[in-house]
């Protein structure tokens, strides 16, 4: 048994690690934090866990670190930098849930998110956990970045094809959609309930700050070199995200042979399913779950095609992907404390 703390606990992504995390059978939690909401007790801040025994949300400041073994960190991007080189040397592992330690590159990350990154170290020894892209290198390892819901869904549906080198990386483009939560836990009048339910809207036009971690993703796992195209949007839905990628194929190279690949790459994986052929994936399908859905169709453009993945932004595309990398650190089931199926309807 490891003993938990959630950092940010009050946010989406926090209330969803710590769903997660009373159903693990081998983690206990043991701390939770929220800087505005210290002191209150966990179930006035979410209901929906009233009646769990839970420990009351405390500062950073005040939890007692020698009885913690694993952190995860679900703060916002800037503040998750500086906690946890505060608290590194005290725990055995460290998920990031944020953006912090994502980029490799430290000018990247300051131009991208337009502040220096004050602790370079960090960034040689963290491991980009995109958990079946990265398990070789995730065992042990002691600081996981976990990748953003935009670069989970569009490079579970991407990698594969650019790995075997069955599309041509230079003609990608993705077009993406994600629920309100994919935002995170704020009042603000862009999210308010009247400003986005019944439309749709782009956003990030050529500039979103997950194209570059895209980018990178495509370089250390597919070694090619791309800018991807890329725009996201906000739908009037709670949680949620499908990544529709416009790809072109490789000379003498099918939708059918396309399809055979990825059924192969994904046979044995627990959460990426390659739907059959003719099934388009849907957001209400994996909602509240780990796993991933994918279609791949072919396009009505000669030598093109449609691959479309589906995930829940909260659970594959951030606390739930941060559990699965946390399993296999410790050389676990990938699968511990994440075998539920998407809630439907």
């Amino acid at each position: 048994m490891k003993h938990a703390a959630v950092l940010g606990a009050s946010g989406y992504t926090g209330a969803e690690a710590v769903r997660l995390i009373l159903g693990h059978p081998k983690l206990e939690l043991t701390a939770m934090t929220a800087y505005s909401r210290a002191g209150e007790a966990y179930s006035d801040v979410f209901r929906n866990f009233a009646g769990q025994d839970l420990p009351p949300l405390t500062t950073v400041n005040e939890v007692d670190w020698s009885a913690v073994d694993v952190v995860f960190a679900c703060l916002p991007h800037g503040a998750s930098q500086e906690t946890i080189a505060k608290i590194y040397d005290k725990v055995e592992t460290v998920i990031d849930l944020s953006a912090d330690f994502r980029l490799s590159d430290p000018e990247l990350y300051a131009k991208t998110y337009g502040r220096p990154h004050e602790f370079e170290g960090f960034l040689e020894s963290r491991v980009y956990g995109l958990t079946e892209f990265s398990r070789d290198k995730l065992k042990g390892a002691k600081l996981v970045a976990c990748p953003g819901c935009y670069p989970t869904s569009s490079m579970l549906a991407l990698l594969p094809a650019l790995k075997a080198d069955l599309i041509e990386a230079n003609h990608i483009i993705i077009d993406a959609k994600s629920g309100v939560t994919g935002a995170g836990r704020k009042a603000a009048l862009a999210f308010a309930y009247s400003e986005t339910t019944d439309g749709a809207q782009a956003y990030g036009i050529g500039s979103h700050r997950h194209a570059p971690e895209m980018d990178q993703a495509i370089r250390d796992f597919a070694g090619k070199s791309v800018n991807v195209r890329f725009t996201p949007h906000l739908l009037p839905m709670n949680r949620g995200m499908i990544a529709t990628c416009h790809v072109v194929l490789k000379d003498g190279v099918s939708v059918a042979a396309l399809r055979k690949h990825y059924t192969s790459i994904y046979a044995n994986e627990a959460f990426v399913h390659l739907l059959e052929e003719g099934q388009v994936p849907q957001t209400r399908h994996v909602r509240g779950s780990n796993h991933c859905q994918i279609g791949i169709f072919a396009d009505r453009v000669a030598n093109s095609a449609v691959i479309v993945s589906v995930i829940d932004n909260l659970t594959k595309g951030s606390s739930g992907q941060a559990i699965q990398n946390y399993n296999a650190t410790q050389g676990w089931d990938e699968t511990l404390g994440l075998q539920h199926v998407g809630v439907f309807p």
